[in-house]
């Protein structure tokens, strides 16, 4: 069956484009003594109107550049995936 696929279930529709960054408190896990100007993941908790809190994620090289919104279920399963090692490089 080609073309056919599952529907797609967009649970940030109402979010998209509407998440408030301009207070976000980004935070970033560093190594001590880590460079201060390196690049780094930062991630903020964001609450939307909608009262669910968002996890917004950035580079911190290009903070005025793409930012990944997670959904807490999208988040949970993120960090259990790292925390398995799935996006660990090869060795």
């Amino acid at each position: 069956m080609t073309g056919d696929s599952a529907p797609i279930y967009d649970d940030k529709a109402h979010v998209r484009g509407n998440l408030d960054l301009t207070k976000a408190e980004w935070q970033r896990a560093a190594e001590p003594g880590a460079d201060p100007d390196g690049e780094y993941v930062e991630i903020a908790f964001v609450e939307h109107t909608d009262g669910v809190t968002y996890t917004a994620m950035r580079n911190s090289k290009y903070p005025d550049g793409t930012i990944l919104v997670f959904t807490p279920s999208e988040w949970d399963a993120f960090v259990q995936g790292v925390r398995a090692g799935e996006f660990d490089e090869p060795w």
